[in-house]
């Protein structure tokens, strides 16, 4: 397995943030809120395996995708930092922080995928099975907008610059594999994983989507108690591209708060 292709935004000297996408996505969607709301953050993105322009082969379970954000954070000498993480980046971001507390300051959770009913991801991977492909990237266009309604323009024209490829036949695809995200499906339908007790951490609920389920909610507040916060966007579950620059400013303001030890590099 080669390393994990990794994006980087903001201040190259700021404090650490580990930023981890969903399926299907890819690094470069952090790009926009990274340098409108956290450009005196250094924003580490990667490509998770299976996705983007890192390596497709397997294993894609979470403890592949947990080994690799370690590696990530070893080449770059880090010793602790800020995790965040949209739906399964979500819940890559909490079996990191289970599997190395040490290496984790806070968590930022914007709508994620955990725990999710077996029915809805037995269906999501059941379609992913059939990506589908498209005559040329104007048909990936359109179906990028169709599926992002509220996304502006300029973020749909970037995600077809940045994730959209042409296989050898002519037609064009997603940067991403589909068993890859079949692997997702099942671990998102897994027993609900809350973070560690221990670990300041920011729940943001997307209104319009309904992936956060209120006993999920209710689950973290009961494992953190005052080290939880929650905040909610009337958005979709795409929200950190919908709204960039309120998300970001709810990420800043938390991660802003006095914390010792992290970002340490070595």
């Amino acid at each position: 397995m080669t390393a994990p292709y990794v994006h980087h935004y903001g201040a190259a000297g700021g404090p650490a943030l580990l930023a981890l996408h969903g399926i299907k996505g890819h690094g470069a969607r952090w790009r926009r809120m990274a340098e409108t709301s956290l450009g005196d953050f250094s924003v580490i993105a990667p490509d998770l395996r299976g996705h983007g322009r890192s390596d497709h082969a397997p294993p894609w379970d979470t403890e592949a995708h947990v080994a690799d954000m370690l590696a990530v954070l070893d080449a770059r000498h880090l010793d602790r930092v800020d995790l965040l993480g949209h739906s399964f980046g979500g819940l890559i971001a909490l079996r990191l922080a289970h599997a190395a507390p040490e290496r984790v300051g806070r968590i930022v959770l914007l709508d994620p995928s955990v725990g999710l009913p077996a029915a809805q991801m037995h269906e999501q991977a059941r379609r992913t099975l059939s990506p589908g492909f498209f005559a040329d990237p104007e048909q990936a266009r359109a179906e990028r907008r169709s599926a992002w309604p509220a996304v502006s323009a300029a973020t749909v024209e970037e995600e077809v610059a940045e994730h959209l490829v042409q296989r050898d036949d002519g037609t064009w695809q997603w940067r991403f594999e589909p068993a890859a995200v079949v692997t997702a499906c099942s671990e998102m339908a897994g027993a609900a994983v809350t973070p560690p007790a221990a670990v300041p951490t920011l729940l943001v609920v997307a209104r319009r989507s309904g992936f956060v389920r209120p006993e999920y909610v209710r689950a973290c507040r009961a494992t953190l108690g005052e080290r939880l916060t929650v905040a909610e966007l009337d958005a979709g579950h795409m929200l950190y591209l919908e709204r960039p620059e309120e998300t970001g400013e709810l990420i800043r303001r938390f991660l802003a708060y006095p914390r010792e030890g992290t970002a340490r590099r070595r």
